[in-house]
């Protein structure tokens, strides 16, 4: 008589374990699709921090750290924008210096227009008052609009592209 009673157990045993199979199964696909949300998360934030970085340091000169401002502008680009920075990186040193240029960028939004594995595309909005140390002239205020296309280059997400937009 014993045997017949023990065969309920182990159907009940054999489905608590297909059942604890599956919750252990969910448990780990929900971790995996949470951790991949908070990758693009994380993802996205340096994103947006990167171009509005980038952007401070186009729009951020001082004749007296010319060379450290330009390192800055260096060191938050990649590919072509950073080719063509350094193409022109002597003729920005000399006219700030010459012209005694003080600016100070101030980063107003970021807006995320696109992000896929490795590249994003970036809105950005910042203004500028730029002065000129000696001079009577007023300073001049100016408005930057642009769309800057973000590289993951290294773990590390740095500006290949930046274009004015009106």
């Amino acid at each position: 008589m014993a045997v017949p009673a023990a065969r309920p157990v182990h159907i009940v045993i054999g489905v608590l374990s297909a059942l604890l199979a599956l919750l252990v199964a969910a448990g780990v696909w929900i971790s995996v699709q949470a951790r991949g949300e908070q990758v693009r998360a994380d993802d996205k934030q340096a994103v947006l921090l990167a171009a509005g970085t980038h952007a401070k340091n186009l729009l951020s000169l001082n004749y007296k750290t010319v060379d450290a401002d330009v390192k800055r502008l260096l060191a938050s680009s990649t590919g072509g924008a950073r080719a063509e920075y350094v193409a022109n990186a002597e003729r920005l040193k000399s006219t700030t210096v010459a012209n005694k240029v003080v600016q100070q960028g101030v980063l107003r939004a970021t807006g995320l227009v696109s992000l896929a594995e490795g590249t994003a595309k970036v809105l950005v909005v910042a203004d500028v008052e730029i002065r000129w140390d000696g001079s009577k002239s007023p300073p001049q205020e100016r408005f930057y609009r642009w769309s800057m296309d973000v590289t993951k280059v290294g773990g590390v997400w740095l500006v290949s592209k930046a274009v004015q937009v009106l």
